[in-house]
């Protein structure tokens, strides 16, 4: 069977249940379906049509008598759990080796290059939910200038600043910095650039996010894709993941009502090649 064009959404972090290595990354009982489900009811008419409720039982939710879509669950081959990894499995990338994660936060060595590099101090550097660390050191960030330094169960390093205070092309900056110290047995799998704005207690992340992934391999399918001239169109944070290979547009996105707006817009625009998504709200919350 072939296809003119392909709609790839990927609805991230909407799991439906845990991987049998779920306990080694403190997830055990992960299920995020199964358990919003049994907390409050969901109604996706939409998905249950497709199957999604055929895949496995939902608290509230009816298997369809006859899918219209295709429907299963895999689970991740490599080691590892981030937005990297994970993606570049979809594309073909299996990958031996985890990237290195730092629940403790970052070694000395690490943090002093990047102080002296970028000329600031830097506050945090632990791992901490994006939203509650801006809470914490959001006051002494604005105070003193220094960029708050985070990660989170991801190999992800994340740099958080006041968008007043560190205006964004020096925040992008800073990142760059960051993905060429991070090498070597400290390649994480992303540099985030987390802007804010607001006032102490009223501190919200902005649209502003940007990644700094590590390039993946050659060969890999949005490779294949594009010598086959076949168009791949980005929207959200794919091209980040991908650093932009084998895409010959992208979109980025404020949330996810924006993201499928510009899912359907690209629908009425693209007659033929790959539209691939990333709803990133899910993981956000």
């Amino acid at each position: 069977m072939s296809f003119r064009r392909v709609i790839w959404i990927v609805l991230d972090s909407v799991g439906i249940g845990e991987m049998p290595d779920a306990a080694a990354y403190g997830d055990q009982g992960s299920d995020t379906l199964g358990n919003i489900a049994r907390r409050r009811p969901l109604r996706l008419p939409n998905l249950c049509r497709l199957g999604l409720a055929n895949i496995k039982p939902i608290a509230g939710l009816d298997p369809a008598g006859k899918p219209s879509g295709a429907f299963g669950r895999c689970a991740l081959a490599s080691p590892g759990k981030d937005t990297t990894t994970g993606h570049w499995e979809m594309a073909g990338i299996h990958l031996e080796k985890p990237f290195p994660l730092y629940p403790h936060g970052f070694p000395p060595e690490i943090m002093q290059e990047f102080e002296q590099r970028i000329g600031r101090s830097t506050l945090g550097n632990k791992a901490a939910s994006g939203t509650e660390i801006i809470k914490e050191l959001g006051e002494e960030h604005v105070r003193t200038g220094s960029p708050i330094v985070y990660t989170s169960a991801d190999s992800v390093f994340q740099v958080a600043a006041h968008e007043e205070v560190v205006p964004l092309f020096e925040l992008y900056k800073i990142c760059e910095i960051a993905r060429r110290i991070l090498r070597g047995s400290h390649e994480v799998g992303r540099v985030i650039a987390r802007p804010f704005v607001g006032s102490p207690g009223a501190f919200t992340r902005t649209p502003n996010r940007r990644d700094y992934a590590v390039p993946p391999p050659k060969g890999m399918l949005l490779d294949q894709l594009a010598g086959r001239a076949v168009d791949v169109y980005s929207i959200g944070k794919i091209f980040d993941v991908f650093v932009g290979r084998g895409i010959r547009e992208s979109e980025k996105t404020k949330n996810n009502a924006d993201g499928m707006a510009k899912t359907l817009d690209a629908m009425d625009a693209v007659d033929q090649g790959l539209v691939f998504v990333n709803l990133v709200d899910f993981d956000q919350l």
